[in-house]
């Protein structure tokens, strides 16, 4: 994870946007936020000790993935279906968001995702400077940096503001993008948190039975954000799928961004499948994204037993995180033969 330099940013807004302006947001980087400038609210949800099923058993008897052009054999790093006890845990309801990020940067002087320079979202880290400059200079950023939909040339200060902080509070409101492992993890440690367990978050997804899907045993099209329906930024405010609820209460686990979890990719106790990519090379990442590929894969990625691997130092616009907190004590999972 990288700490911020600012002369490297300051030429991407540079033609649309006065230099004093970027200067002014970046300032905040310099300045840092104090260690207690965190959510008041930590909207977690309770997990409650005990067994679930995790993994699978299933076969890909039809070769479908050989259709797709995947290299993973599916479900074969899933099995053996087995149980695992786990103590009380914390998750998050919802995955990370924009807002919940952008106090971390603040505070840690850490270098912020791209996208939020090139889409202008940097600008929200310093509100009080962007509303001082004259009509003109907020028009350009209206339509040149965000982008908006809409036609500027006419509308006033008080108007332009509005719409601004409209896109503010949306792009708030969506999950942080374009993080990789290490930075999610320096995240959830200085919230008092940490990345799930894969463990963790697959007893989140599934329940103690070991549902297929967060919703249940079947598969369901448009119960999450997996490229069926079409978002403006492609990821979805967090929680905007009340379908897409597990039977704890946590958000968007079948789809809108797949997220890091704490693990190495590595088989499970009692496996016969063997991978090159076990080990300490790659992340364990679950959930689907909102960038979905095929009605099939759809239906794969959405299980909540499937797993996926990525190298450490992935950054990906389908690609965030959530937390988990112990609840009590730590206390080692606990796996066995279902």
């Amino acid at each position: 994870m990288n700490t911020f330099d600012e002369p490297r940013y300051l030429s991407i807004l540079a033609r649309d946007v006065p230099r004093a302006l970027i200067a002014a947001a970046f300032a905040l980087y310099a300045v840092g936020a104090t260690a207690d400038e965190r959510a008041t609210d930590d909207g977690m949800v309770l997990v409650p000790a005990g067994e679930f099923v995790m993994g699978s058993n299933k076969v890909d008897h039809t070769n479908v993935v050989g259709e797709f052009g995947n290299a993973k054999p599916w479900y074969l790093d899933e099995h053996p279906r087995h149980r695992v006890r786990l103590p009380a845990y914390y998750i998050d309801k919802y995955e990370v968001t924009n807002a919940d990020y952008r106090r971390f940067v603040a505070a840690v002087n850490v270098e912020p995702p791209r996208h939020w320079i090139e889409q202008g979202y940097i600008l929200s880290m310093n509100e009080a400077k962007l509303w001082s400059v004259d009509v003109e200079k907020l028009r350009k950023v209206a339509s040149k940096v965000l982008k908006l939909d809409i036609d500027t040339r006419q509308m006033t200060k008080a108007q332009l503001k509005t719409a601004i902080e409209h896109a503010f509070e949306v792009k708030s409101s969506e999950p942080v993008i374009y993080v990789n492992w290490s930075a999610a993890d320096a995240y959830c440690h200085w919230a008092g948190k940490r990345l799930p367990s894969e463990a963790e978050w697959e007893k989140a997804a599934r329940g103690n039975g070991g549902s297929e899907f967060p919703w249940g045993k079947k598969w369901k099209a448009h119960m999450s954000n997996t490229g069926e329906a079409m978002w403006d930024d492609g990821v979805a405010p967090v929680g905007s799928y009340p379908t897409d609820k597990s039977p704890y209460g946590a958000y968007d686990m079948a789809g809108n961004v797949s997220e890091w979890v704490a693990d190495w990719y590595s088989a499970y106790p009692g496996s016969d499948y063997k991978s090159g990519n076990f080990g300490e090379k790659f992340r364990v990442v679950r959930g689907a994204g909102w960038s979905g590929d095929g009605h099939y894969a759809l239906h794969l990625f959405q299980r909540g037993a499937y797993r996926f691997n990525l190298p450490p130092d992935s950054q990906f616009d389908d690609l965030g995180f959530r937390c988990a907190r112990d609840a009590a004590p730590k206390v080692a999972a606990i796996h066995r033969k279902d």
